[in-house]
């Protein structure tokens, strides 16, 4: 395992958090012995150094995650509704800012962190459930993604592999730097990666601010082979992306992005994207919001000339982060090669907005046919109970679903028999 720095051990500060599992399974819930801080947010001052002078806007502040996960008996599910005929339970707790997810080749459920400094695996042998705690110690660990026995990690600012980590579980070792050309700015600093269906590492390179000229290095969508080599930018004007997937018929790239702040509480909205030119399209950062909103600073004399426009407006401030087209046979015939979209919910409006999963439908030319919410109740009475960030298709046709406030992961199912019996 590495060894956190001095730096990184500060961010755990007055944090007591156990690794358990769901009730049941082989690992056992720890109660910490006091209260500890809030989980500290690295960005939360360069946020507020852009926030209006208003009362209505310095009252308002990033969310703080708790800083300890929900028991599985305590996660209130039966405020979370889904259509008819599925299914909500807790797959797995106890995995504190449970993030972004990959999915092994034997099986393994690997969860990464990025407030924290930890990596998660779930194993599942006959129906036991257990949380492993696999790594410590790494710089936001934000980004996984998996292939041909390979554990790939992104860090705030280099990307690592670990060969053949299904079987050293309880003895993991020290992941191998494939790439680390990467700014070190932790204002949108965190990855998400995935594999595409060219066998290239996706991540992303956020803007180093809520709004500002990004150098040529940020604001950005990059490529790499899987050993780290042949870069390439392959989308800019990207404020900050923490989803992205490619269709399943057409292979083009599907990805969320997350909008400026402090513009209004209602503007601009939040996009999802697609990448029909490689290496050509510009999405609009630090210009143009929204596909149609001249930025008041940066848009003088250009506005929204050139722009990509977004496929879909998906409201303002919602956070979409994952994003994931589902390719199952479980779910019922509307929602296959539909995209499902994890919205963690806005911390920027006195209102706050999203906190759920909604799904697009598109048309037969990859444009959204609809978006309609699917998965609702993550915020009650203007509070938070729990924030989905990624979406993980299981051989089955389920869904997992990871939440960052609860420290869980759901299994999403479907049944006609549910159906009927309602």
């Amino acid at each position: 395992m590495t060894t956190p720095t001095n730096t990184r051990t500060l961010l755990l500060a007055g944090l007591v958090a156990g690794f358990f599992a769901y009730p049941g399974l082989s690992s056992a819930q720890q109660q910490p012995a006091a209260t500890p801080a809030p989980l500290p947010s690295p960005t939360t001052n360069s946020v507020l150094q852009d926030a209006p002078s208003s009362p209505e806007a310095q009252n308002l502040k990033p969310v703080a995650p708790p800083p300890i996960a929900t028991a599985a008996d305590k996660i209130q599910l039966n405020k979370l509704t889904v259509p008819k005929g599925f299914k909500l339970e807790v797959y797995a707790s106890g995995m504190v800012n449970a993030r972004s997810m990959a999915r092994g080749d034997k099986g393994t459920i690997f969860v990464s962190t990025r407030l924290l400094d930890h990596i998660y695996a779930i194993t599942d042998k006959n129906g036991k459930r257990e949380v492993i705690p696999l790594y410590k110690g790494l710089f936001r660990p934000n980004g996984l993604a998996f292939k041909d026995g390979t554990l790939y990690i992104a860090e705030l600012n280099k990307i690592s592999k670990v060969p053949g980590i299904e079987d050293h579980l309880t003895d993991p070792p020290k992941p191998t730097l494939i790439y680390d050309n990467l700014p070190s700015d932790e204002a949108h600093g965190w990855k998400y990666l995935a594999v595409g269906p060219d066998n290239k590492l996706y991540f992303n390179v956020g803007a180093p601010c809520n709004i500002c000229m990004p150098p040529d290095t940020h604001a950005q969508l990059r490529r790499i082979n899987m050993d780290g080599s042949g870069m390439e930018v392959i989308a800019r004007g990207t404020r900050q992306v923490v989803g992205l997937d490619f269709h399943p018929v057409s292979h083009i790239l599907y990805f969320s992005e997350n909008q400026r702040d402090w513009l209004s509480p209602d503007l601009p909205n939040d996009k999802l994207n697609r990448l029909v030119h490689p290496g050509k399209d510009f999405f609009g950062f630090p210009y143009c919001h929204q596909g149609d909103v001249p930025d008041p600073q940066f848009g003088w004399g250009r506005g929204c000339d050139g722009v990509t426009p977004p496929i879909a407006k998906l409201g303002p401030h919602v956070a979409p982060l994952g994003v994931r087209f589902y390719t199952g046979k479980m779910f019922p015939k509307e929602y296959h090669d539909a995209l499902f979209i994890a919205e963690h919910g806005s911390w920027n409006k006195t209102h706050k907005f999203g906190g759920q999963i909604v799904v697009a439908t598109l048309k037969p030319d990859g444009t959204v046919k609809s978006v309609k919410p699917f998965l609702t109740g993550f915020l009650q009475d203007n509070k938070y109970i729990g924030r989905p960030v990624d979406i993980l298709q299981m051989p089955d046709g389920s869904l997992l679903i990871s939440d960052d406030w609860n420290g869980a992961v759901y299994r999403l199912s479907y049944s006609s028999s549910q159906v009927s019996s309602r």
